[in-house]
């Protein structure tokens, strides 16, 4: 099979889709409204779409990996933006090293996990 894609874009839930829309942003995407209840939001090539659904099972199964240059540097500007402490719910935990690279953690809001590393 021979295509050209260009980008993946998943879809991710939110408990509260104004809380999510603010964590984004602050996260440092930039957010295109789509219409009431979706919007998508974008960091250099990548982007997602954030809905204004929750399912708890599909919310808790969310996981989305974000390849990064540097996750020390990464993890220090995560830590620096105080996204726990501005979003109950959100959760950053520290830098694991493991035999494939690095990553370190963050919750959002609605409990889904991204993952941000490096591979070896």
């Amino acid at each position: 099979m021979e295509n050209n894609i260009k980008s993946i874009r998943p879809f991710i839930g939110s408990k509260n889709f104004e809380i999510s829309r603010s964590f984004y942003r602050d996260l440092g995407f930039e957010e295109t409204v789509l219409d009431a209840k979706m919007s998508v939001f974008k960091s250099n090539e990548i982007a997602f779409y954030l809905q204004d659904a929750y399912v708890q099972d599909w919310i808790d199964n969310t996981m989305i990996f974000v390849e990064v240059e540097n996750v020390e540097q990464y993890y220090s500007e995560l830590s620096a933006l105080n996204l726990p402490e501005k979003y109950e719910g959100a959760k950053l935990s520290p830098i694991q090293y493991l035999e494939w690279g690095s990553e370190c953690f963050l919750h959002d809001p609605s409990g889904i996990l991204w993952h941000f590393g490096k591979f070896k």
